[in-house]
């Protein structure tokens, strides 16, 4: 890990990658999203905890059950997406610590204390989020990460039944580039850094 990614690969990850709000009628095969997953769930969450759990709406049916929960203009954007993933979070995520981190008793640290619980899984679902979007990205993917979303409808519409809660939403496709805002300005590293 010792060989620096170079200017192409970090302007397709972050320096000339833009969210996407519009998109061109081009499909998302399976394979790619299967692809995806097997990329983005490497990346680190403390204790292996890897709470994410991914749906991937692309069927017109499940677009249609998911537009209802979606806020002002991201209702018309996700229609046109081919995919829409909706990034959960396992509120039983330390059950399966036993497998995924079998060194240590790590259930324990978990089991009863509902803050530490809630807590855990939503900021490891959101990094595991982000390294969705960077693995789309790192595909050829556009994204295009959404939180307009009403959570209990969605939650009830694709996780009813289980502990699984949703964090927030990322479109996926081939964007249109025709169709972006100029980028948005940036802190300088002193206004949002400091070496200490």
């Amino acid at each position: 890990m010792t060989n620096r990614l170079d200017d192409d690969a970090l302007a397709s990850l972050f320096l000339t990658a833009r969210t996407h709000n519009a998109w061109l009628d081009k499909d998302v095969p399976a394979t790619l999203l299967h692809q995806l997953i097997d990329i983005m769930k490497m990346g680190p969450t403390s204790a292996n905890c890897s709470p994410a759990r991914i749906i991937f709406v692309a069927s017109s049916e499940a677009k249609e059950r998911l537009k209802p929960h979606l806020s002002g203009n991201n209702a018309e954007k996700t229609m046109q997406a081919p995919v829409c993933a909706i990034i959960g979070q396992d509120m039983r995520f330390y059950e399966h610590l036993p497998k995924l981190f079998p060194h240590a008793d790590a259930r324990s640290w978990f089991e009863g204390d509902e803050a530490k619980i809630k807590e855990t899984a939503f900021r490891n679902s959101t990094l595991q989020g982000a390294y969705l979007i960077l693995a789309a990205r790192a595909l050829g993917l556009d994204c295009g990460p959404m939180s307009g979303f009403d959570a209990s409808g969605v939650d009830q519409a694709f996780f009813s039944g289980t502990e699984v809660k949703s964090n927030f939403l990322c479109n996926l496709g081939y964007g249109d580039a025709s169709k972006l805002f100029p980028r948005s300005p940036r802190f300088s590293f002193d206004e949002m850094a400091s070496i200490v």
